[in-house]
């Protein structure tokens, strides 16, 4: 475990040297991270890097060839999506995957289950995303980009999660409803949750995360505290070219 874990408690999540294959095509090299309970990870690169497949070797769909992946204490490496899911891990994929015939509600009806972790209620989404509560009864599909986002990360914390992994949340969005996304990522650590971030908006993950790895070609090239890439430039520029 890093002096950073050490320091706010125990690991959320861990991957340890983790090859992942498409097939035969190795998509990550001895990939390693960890995010704290409570910690907002931010995981940038490229397009191809390998965040996405980062994300879904932690979530089973694409699982580990080599190496081991622990979530909450638990070693979940070769476990099904729905029992790492049950386990209290919460998913905000990049294409929302929310059911576009199902009402809003039902959508949301859809999500609940109790986990260990502490539970969300209806009204507490609707505390963050006020304009959901209006929008309860009408089919997903008829929703505007930043409705559906609403939706899936409101499905996400009704699951009752320790850690939410958000892949790309700002994609196709506005700015103000960007602001709002990341406003409701800081709330979750202020609420314990751990947060992994893969985001092409290096200046909004930056804003909010406390640590950083940087990927390229299915590799970890950079590790640091978040600070570090907001305030060097030439730092930044290297590794993301913005």
């Amino acid at each position: 475990m890093s002096a950073v874990l050490q320091a706010q408690g125990a690991g959320m999540l861990s991957l340890a040297h983790v090859d992942t294959f498409y097939g035969e095509t190795q998509a990550l090299f001895d990939v390693s991270l960890e995010v704290g309970a409570g910690e907002v990870v931010a995981l940038l690169g490229p397009n191809g890097a390998g965040k996405t497949t980062t994300l879904r070797t932690v979530l089973g769909l694409t699982p580990a060839r080599r190496g081991a992946v622990q979530f909450d204490g638990r070693d979940v490496t070769h476990r099904p999506t729905h029992e790492i899911a049950r386990a209290g891990l919460g998913w905000v994929p990049d294409d929302r995957r929310i059911f576009p015939t199902l009402t809003v509600a039902r959508n949301l009806a859809i999500a609940r289950k109790q986990t260990r972790f502490r539970s969300w209620s209806e009204k507490e989404c609707f505390e963050i995303f006020s304009a959901l509560e209006y929008l309860l009864h009408r089919e997903c599909e008829n929703l505007s980009g930043g409705e559906m986002q609403m939706v899936a990360i409101s499905r996400a914390l009704l699951g009752s999660p320790g850690l939410v992994l958000f892949d790309e949340p700002s994609q196709g969005l506005a700015p103000k409803v960007v602001q709002d996304v990341m406003k409701t990522i800081a709330r979750l650590k202020a609420e314990g949750i751990a947060v992994l971030l893969v985001e092409q908006n290096v200046a909004s993950a930056l804003a909010v995360a406390d640590r950083v790895y940087v990927m390229n070609l299915g590799t970890i090239v950079h590790e640091g505290p978040a600070r570090e890439l907001r305030e060097d430039a030439a730092l930044r520029c290297r590794l993301l070219g913005v």
